[in-house]
This record gives C-alpha cells, sequence and structure tokens, in this order.
C-alpha cells in the first residue's frame, strides 16, 4: 500500500489511476484476443 501512496504522490491522482485501470483491463484483453485469434477455426465447425 505504500508504494501506491508514494506513486501517487509522484505521478499525481490522475496517472495513478490510468495505471491502474489498464493494469486490471490488461487480462480481459488477452483474453479477447485469443478469442479472436480461435475465431476462424471456430467457424470452420
Amino acid at each position: 500500500m505504500d508504494t501506491w501512496i508514494s506513486f501517487i504522490t509522484e505521478v499525481g491522482f490522475p496517472v495513478a489511476v490510468t495505471f491502474y485501470l489498464l493494469h486490471r483491463i490488461e487480462e480481459k484483453l488477452n483474453v479477447l484476443i485469443a478469442s479472436i485469434y480461435e475465431l476462424p477455426g471456430n467457424m470452420k465447425r
């Protein structure tokens, strides 16, 4: 928690929130990319 507080004081609150949201959305984007790559194979069935 101390790491987040020092990060917020150094770069500012909006930048910290942006990094947090990008970190959360990264995993969902990876799942979406994998689904897109599998789509042609699923459409042949």
